[in-house]
């Protein structure tokens, strides 16, 4: 048989046997533990990139090393496929979405493939697919039957020349990606999820994730953002209308010296009519039109309002506010309005200072500035309440309640919990999405299409314009329809679905992907979730985790399954980097996976991306180190090969005798490097660390190669133990190896190793002598030598005495097991 390593070869023979052996299918099981590992879902933009190669090769590792342990493991993989870039793409090529799409999906799932992905296509599914938005529908028509889809006016990013909305990514410096006009804020009925009753939930829930990363679950805090205060209203001077405020220092009150209201405030026209300040006013509401909330509340942007000619009232001491807008304040947290208190928020501070707002101190310590025309930054340390009436003397958290109960027995406010979390706007005025399943009559008014009804249908026959406009406003066929209801005509809503919405279910929707009554049975459900592993980038942290999250509530409350949480485990994987920067066209440093892959095989692609660094951080592109793990691969081969008619017939016996030096330390490197690389996947998924410790044991059996005597048992242990330990990493390999060694069935059915504890004890072991640090002799000693043994057998070693002849012996550093470190001057 031909000794050479032709990785195209064996990687296409390979893949096909897998198909038709049916490897990867997986059914429920009873008799066996579940592993339920999942990477996110990709949107098929057309081809692979490297990122995408990570992801996939960390899932796979996981799932076969998960297989060889007894786990029935499902692993399937689908396609998020609704979206922008395919309208993008039908109104600059002319190729309708759908065609688009699914030529994408085919060439990335051949892709897939050629990687060797050890996926369940039988469970594949497309979000763009009638049999899977059905069931998105359906999840909204049980939300609206909960009162949890509901329809308001919200703003929207409004290209008058293209007459249609832009998402915030389509506004480039307050115009419109297209056609370059400028952008509007514009006013239009919108369809919203109700998240925000799941907040407290969402938040409490984040202390039984303890398999996230840290960071992610900040992210989520913060973008929760639960704060406790006080709401209460001021008085407004001429208006029979009061102003709310929310604050979560109602200790700061007798310092406010001016309030804030968001530009988009409803009450703004009404107190800036009639006064000097209206057209000032109505000059800023329209340039904040054009600036997104993202720059507006950036700590980095400049601080910018005008005032609006109105007076609030301070209730605790009657003094006369000026009511102000400003940049910094949004419509969408609190009530919309602040009370500003500059000495003690920065944010107060700096835009008192740009405007001559006064400034007065109202928390003190022993050690902070009493005079606020005096104050370089704002104070927000602890302290006693000063120039604050009879609330004088109290420290921040009793004034806090203090002031609560004040407001309270007034009947102008109290104690509330507030969160940074909004309700979840759905709608997009956009072709490519699921319908959203609502019919609008004269006479029933909002109807939602019915569950037996459903799917509602995309069109196909649509004309896509070069306004990027929908063309479903354009198709009688599918806007006019009659009322479920009363039977008149009607028209159906045109408004499609955020895509994020076909993604917060999908996971659920693999556990039973062909199920033409429900989105999922319960049974099913209950069998696989939660998703034991999943894996993605961080840049999902808050959106996609945040919705799935809430969408698994929402259908235990429904008992549609019976897991609180869809992801148990979470690994957010690093980017790909290539001379420090991310892989980009424009920057030409993108490195093609179909080009790896011809030149060096799959398994060479997959061994380096899980080599180079671990996991969670960003991996910098070698093609030096691609080349390394190539060579690498072709010793194992070599090796393996030149052993392979030796080993063959050769039986491993019950327990292993009277063994040679040579043959003990092959078994002691065989059965730690199998309990090493067991441990890095286990949980710890330290790749890179397996993958050197594999390639340890490579070195120890090229130099257990040129013994004078070969014991071919332990040859054989040493051999097999190395090609299943490596398979998961490189399965097309391993597989080819394993056949040629004479083993029948595939590696990937093959139970993972198991170390020998009675082959990890050593009578002798190796140490490193060290002098000041740097290795000068290697020595062979009695594995249960003591510290002064070892010191004494350091010293007299000829090559340390010959090192620290005519020197300073300053002290011994003796680590049992490892080195003796002579620190000399």
């Amino acid at each position: 048989m031909e000794n050479m390593y032709r990785p195209a070869e064996i990687e296409a023979k390979w893949q096909q046997s897998w198909e038709d052996n049916g490897y990867f299918k997986v059914t429920e099981d009873a008799a066996k533990p579940k592993y339920y590992v999942l990477e996110m879902f990709p949107y098929p933009s057309g081809n692979l990139h490297m990122g995408h190669v990570r992801n996939y090769a960390i899932g796979d590792v996981i799932a076969r090393f998960k297989a060889m342990n007894g786990y029935n493991v499902l692993h399937p993989m689908g396609w998020d496929s609704f979206g922008l870039p395919a309208e993008n793409a039908a109104i600059k090529q002319g190729a309708h979405p759908a065609r688009w799409t699914y030529a994408n999906i085919e060439n990335m799932k051949e892709q897939l493939k050629t990687l060797g992905i050890s996926y369940d296509w039988d469970r594949e599914l497309a979000t763009c697919k009638p049999d899977y938005y059905k069931f998105t529908q359906w999840i909204f028509r049980l939300l609206y039957d909960k009162g949890l889809a509901y329809k308001r006016e919200a703003p929207v990013n409004w290209c008058p020349s293209c007459a249609t909305v832009l998402a915030n990514e389509q506004v480039v410096d307050g115009c419109c990606e297209r056609c370059e006009a400028t952008v509007e804020k514009k006013k239009l009925n919108q369809w919203f999820f109700k998240i925000t009753d799941y907040a407290q939930r969402l938040l409490d829930d984040l202390e039984t994730l303890p398999g996230w990363p840290d960071k992610v679950k900040i992210m989520q805090r913060n973008w929760i953002g639960r704060s406790e205060g006080c709401q209460f209203t001021l008085p407004i001077e001429g208006h029979d209308q009061g102003l709310t405020v929310f604050t979560t220092r109602a200790d700061t009150v007798y310092g406010v010296t001016y309030m804030v209201l968001a530009p988009e405030h409803p009450l703004v026209p009404v107190l800036a009519k009639g006064t000097p300040q209206e057209e000032a006013v109505r000059d800023f509401i329209d340039r904040m039109q054009f600036v997104s909330d993202v720059a507006r509340s950036s700590a980095d942007t400049e601080k910018e309002g005008v005032f609006t000619g109105a007076w609030a009232i301070n209730p605790v001491n009657q003094e006369r506010i000026p009511i102000w807008i400003a940049n910094y304040v949004m419509m969408d947290y609190g009530t919309g309005a602040i009370m500003a208190v500059p000495a003690h928020d920065q944010r107060d501070f700096d835009f008192a200072r740009k405007y001559d707002i006064p400034i007065r101190v109202v928390i003190q310590s022993d050690t902070s500035p009493s005079d606020g025309g005096a104050m370089t930054e704002a104070y927000v340390g602890p302290g006693n309440m000063v120039n604050s009436g009879p609330h004088s003397g109290f420290t921040v958290e009793d004034g806090q309640q203090a002031i609560i109960k004040f407001f309270a027995a007034k009947g102008i406010g109290g104690g509330t919990v507030n969160f940074r979390l909004r309700d979840w706007l759905i709608s997009r005025q956009r072709y490519w999405g699921a319908p959203i399943p609502i019919i609008y009559c004269e006479d029933c008014g909002e109807v939602p299409v019915p569950y037996e009804d459903l799917p509602v249908r995309l069109p196909e026959d649509v004309e896509f314009r070069p306004s990027g406009e929908s063309p479903l406003n354009y198709v009688e066929a599918f806007h006019k329809t009659t009322c479920p209801g009363c039977g008149k005509p009607a028209r159906r809503e045109t408004d499609t679905m955020d895509t994020f919405v076909c993604s917060s279910w999908y996971f659920a929707r693999f556990t039973d992907p062909h199920n033409a009554r429900l989105p999922f049975d319960r049974a099913a459900t209950d069998y696989w979730m939660e998703v034991d592993q999943y894996i993605g980038g961080v840049e999902h942290a808050i959106l996609h985790l945040m919705y799935a999250r809430f969408f698994t509530k929402f259908l235990q409350d429904e008992g549609l399954i019976s897991c609180p949480e869809p992801f148990e485990n979470l690994l957010t994987q690093g980017m790909v980097l290539k001379e420090g920067g991310k892989m980009s066209k424009s920057k030409g440093n993108v490195v093609s996976p179909e080009e790896i892959i011809k030149k060096y095989g799959a398994d060479t692609a997959r061994l380096f991306i899980l080599f180079a660094a671990p996991p969670e951080r960003d991996l910098e592109w070698s093609d030096q180190g691609v080349e390394g793990c190539y060579r690498f691969l072709n010793r194992v081969w070599r090796l393996v090969t030149g052993y392979a008619d030796d080993i063959r017939y050769v039986n491993l016996p019950a327990q292993f005798e009277q063994l040679d030096a040579d043959a003990q330390k092959l078994r002691f490197k065989t059965h730690s490097t199998i309990k090493k690389v067991t441990g890095d996947l286990n949980g710890r998924f330290n790749f890179n660390t397996a993958i050197s410790a594999i390639m340890e044991l490579c070195n120890t059996l090229y130099a257990y190669s040129d013994s004078a005597e070969l014991d071919l048992p332990v040859l054989k242990e040493a051999l097999d133990s190395m090609m299943l330990l490596l398979s998961p990493f490189a399965p097309h390999f391993c597989e080819e190896l394993w056949s040629r060694c004479g083993h029948g069935d595939s590696i990937c059915l093959q139970g993972w190793p198991v170390w020998d504890e009675s082959a990890l004890f050593q009578d002798e072991i190796e140490i490193v002598l060290q002098i000041s640090g740097k290795v000068r002799d290697r020595l062979t000693v009695p594995t249960d030598s003591s510290k002064e043994e070892l010191e004494h057998i350091a010293l007299t070693s000829p090559k340390i005495q010959e090192y620290t002849a005519g020197k300073e012996i300053v002290k011994v550093i003796v680590v049992p097991g490892k080195l003796v470190n002579v620190v000399v001057k």
